[in-house]
C-alpha cells in the first residue's frame, strides 16, 4: 500500500515494476449481480480478473473469515505450481489470490 484515502475508504497499491491498483472500499452491495465476462453462458473477451501473488494462502483465508468476506473458490491447486483463493468485492468482480509452490513437488490442496 503507497496511499490510503480514509474519507473515500480507497487505497493504492504500486508495485516495484510501477504497476498501480486502486481499491475502493465502500462500494455498495448490490445482491446476485453478475460479472459481465465470467458469469453469463456466453462468454464476452475482456480482462475478466486481477490475479495477486501473495504469501500465505491460509493466513489471507483466516483473515478473510474473521473479515465476514465470502470465499467462492479454493483455496485449491491450480497445477503443480499453485494454490488459489477466489473473492467477489461488491460488484461482482472476482479477485484471485495465488501462492506459487515449488515445481514438481506434490502438494494436497489445502
Amino acid at each position: 500500500e503507497t496511499y490510503r484515502i480514509p474519507k473515500g475508504e480507497a487505497n493504492e497499491m504500486i508495485t516495484p515494476a510501477g504497476v498501480r491498483i486502486n481499491l475502493i472500499f465502500n462500494a455498495a452491495k448490490i445482491k446476485n449481480r453478475k460479472n459481465l465476462l465470467l458469469d453469463e453462458v456466453i462468454k464476452k473477451p475482456g480482462m475478466t480478473h486481477p490475479a495477486f501473488i501473495i504469501d500465505g494462502i491460509n493466513e489471507l483465508q483466516s483473515w478473510l473469515f474473521a473479515e465476514g468476506i465470502e470465499v467462492t473458490e479454493g483455496p485449491k491447486n491450480l497445477g503443480s505450481r499453485r494454490i488459489a483463493l477466489f473473492i467477489r468485492d461488491p460488484d461482482g468482480n472476482v479477485l484471485e489470490f495465488n501462492q506459487l509452490l515449488s515445481e514438481g513437488k506434490n502438494h494436497e490442496t489445502i
